[in-house]
């Protein structure tokens, strides 16, 4: 373990100092990676289908409380403030879903953003690998190896960080977006589902009257 930590301490070291912000937009982009793969798990753990809405608007316990799915807060704020006017409840069922629609895309457009500046990074660090290849050649020319080996070092070990870090994260961003969208097709199916209830039948409002 000792010396894994060592040999990667070494990597960083021959990348120079554009392995600084490289290893913070990693560390920032699988964090929220992290946050949103559990906060997925939550929703899909704690959801509410369409059909089960006036169920649980019936049972109380089942409704009461703060739930992690967006469909089932939906519910809860729904009831919290419902009135018993039917087009004043589906003003305030539409103002709630707006409001809770993006929490299933936060952080996606940073995910992708931090996984397109990786290789920029990296591509920085060639460039700047280059100039003090460039530089040793125009002081000792091409025969001093050794001492050219310092700038082609940076120049391919940022390239390839900066690769490592981005195909992974533009990969699980992909899929991370396909993930919101089905969240999203779901959540509206399950806000249509409660309007139409609202107007058409009434059923929110003799659920407790």
């Amino acid at each position: 373990m000792r010396d894994l930590f060592w040999e990667a301490y070494e990597y960083l070291q021959q990348g120079g100092w554009v392995m600084i912000p490289l290893g913070l937009v990693s560390l920032a982009m699988w964090a929220l990676i992290a946050d949103r793969l559990l906060s997925y798990r939550e929703f899909a753990r704690d959801d509410l289908a369409p059909g089960a809405a006036l169920a649980a608007i019936n049972d109380t316990p089942a409704a009461s409380g703060r739930g992690k799915s967006v469909r089932r807060e939906l519910l809860v704020r729904l009831l919290a403030e419902r009135c018993g006017d039917q087009e004043l409840d589906r003003r305030i069922l539409y103002q709630h879903a707006l409001r809770l629609r993006p929490q299933l895309r936060r952080h996606l457009p940073l995910i992708a953003v931090l996984a397109s500046i990786a290789p920029l990074l990296g591509l920085l660090g060639t460039v700047l690998g280059m100039i003090e290849t460039f530089d040793v050649i125009a002081l000792y020319g091409t025969g001093n190896a050794k001492a050219m080996a310092g700038g082609i070092s940076v120049a391919l070990v940022t390239t390839q960080a900066g690769l490592l870090v981005a195909v992974p994260g533009l990969l699980v961003s992909a899929a991370l977006a396909r993930r919101a969208r089905r969240l999203e097709a779901g959540f509206d199916e399950f806000t249509h589902r409660l309007d139409r209830d609202l107007k058409h039948h009434g059923r929110l409002l003799s659920a407790r009257t």
